[in-house]
């Protein structure tokens, strides 16, 4: 395991470039430019002096250059953890990063911990009551969040559960209220719950829908197999024929959703921060590709690109843990 580790990982190197090298052209391919937008509309500076600040700001970002150097000289600062400084804040990334990371964390941990802790005993209670009332009235429900989008339940939500017209229960934007720093740590904790409440069911209830049905559908092919016949043969208790026998192998299908399931919300926090004006890394993604901001948005697509690495990674590691008929050594 060692072994296929330590290849993984030098694998990985490789192909970050290549995801790197992917953006960086896209990026530059794209229509527009920082400098473009940053001197706005035309008519406000005659045609020379207009084309002598665009000359002179595309040489202060280094934009004059070719892309492959611009890319060579972008490569050589991130190898020593430095992306450069935004060109619409005009600090450096990784400061910006560091503000804005935590807050998408938060977010995205939550979510993931409520999307496992809710479906993993609603998969298994649906399998067991399979063709009863709890396995079709959930299949009902669970298809219809699955097929609810979530900018379309953002806008409702703020909508009905945050206006004055309606209920007014929740905040409709940001992560605290006024003054909330002066607040003690359990009161401004609760008010930062209060907060998020509506941004993580956003993030939660599609990867919970999905996640409920792949956990049914691999309970009912194990509750079929021959093992856990001869399992209830021999007199054992229905909880241990289902959780110690069916379950332990219906998790492997589980743990292949576990291993995009974080940069999955990652990316769906692109949205929700937007519907929620919520500071994170899906806002300042979404600034950075509307503003050009080259150096933020190769930076988040670094990270994105490094988490979705790692998290298949760590994937195929819990299979060997789980499953210890798995051995990627002999694979190899």
């Amino acid at each position: 395991m060692t072994t296929y580790i330590i290849r993984r990982i030098m694998l990985m190197i490789p192909t970050l470039i290549g995801i790197t090298i992917m953006v960086f052209a896209i990026s530059r391919i794209a229509p527009g430019d920082p400098v473009s937008l940053s001197m706005g509309p035309g008519g406000q500076l005659d045609a020379q002096r207009a084309a002598d600040v665009r000359e002179a700001r595309m040489k202060l970002y280094g934009l004059d250059k070719p892309v492959p150097v611009q890319y060579a000289k972008w490569f050589l600062r991130v190898v020593r953890f430095d992306f450069g400084d935004s060109l619409k804040h005009h600090r450096p990334v990784i400061d910006i990063i560091k503000e804005r990371f935590p807050i998408t964390l938060t977010l995205n941990l939550i979510a993931f911990f409520l999307i496992y802790l809710i479906s993993m005993p609603m998969g298994i209670l649906a399998a067991v009551k399979h063709k009863r009332f709890f396995d079709r009235a959930s299949s009902v429900l669970l298809f219809m969040l699955w097929a609810l989008p979530s900018m379309w339940v953002g806008q409702m939500m703020i909508g009905y559960l945050c206006g004055p017209t309606f209920l007014n229960w929740f905040p409709p934007a940001g992560l605290s209220s006024n003054n909330a720093e002066i607040l003690p740590f359990f009161p401004w904790l609760l008010d930062r719950f209060w907060h998020l409440t509506l941004p993580v069911l956003c993030l939660t209830y599609g990867g919970f829908a999905y996640l409920t049905k792949q956990v049914r559908a691999g309970m009912l092919e194990n509750l079929r197999a021959d093992y856990v016949r001869t399992a209830r043969s021999k007199g054992l208790s229905n909880w241990t024929v289902v959780i110690k026998h069916a379950f332990r192998n219906s998790v492997i299908p589980v743990i292949t959703i576990m291993a995009t399931l974080i940069p999955a919300l990652l990316g769906g926090s692109v949205i929700i921060e937007q519907i929620f004006s919520i500071p994170g890394m899906g806002m300042l993604a979404f600034e950075a590709v509307t503003t050009r901001d080259y150096n933020v948005v190769m930076a988040v697509a670094t990270i994105g690109g490094l988490l979705n690495l790692v998290g298949l990674l760590l994937g195929d590691i819990a299979y060997a843990m789980v499953d210890p008929r798995i051995n990627f050594e002999e694979t190899e």
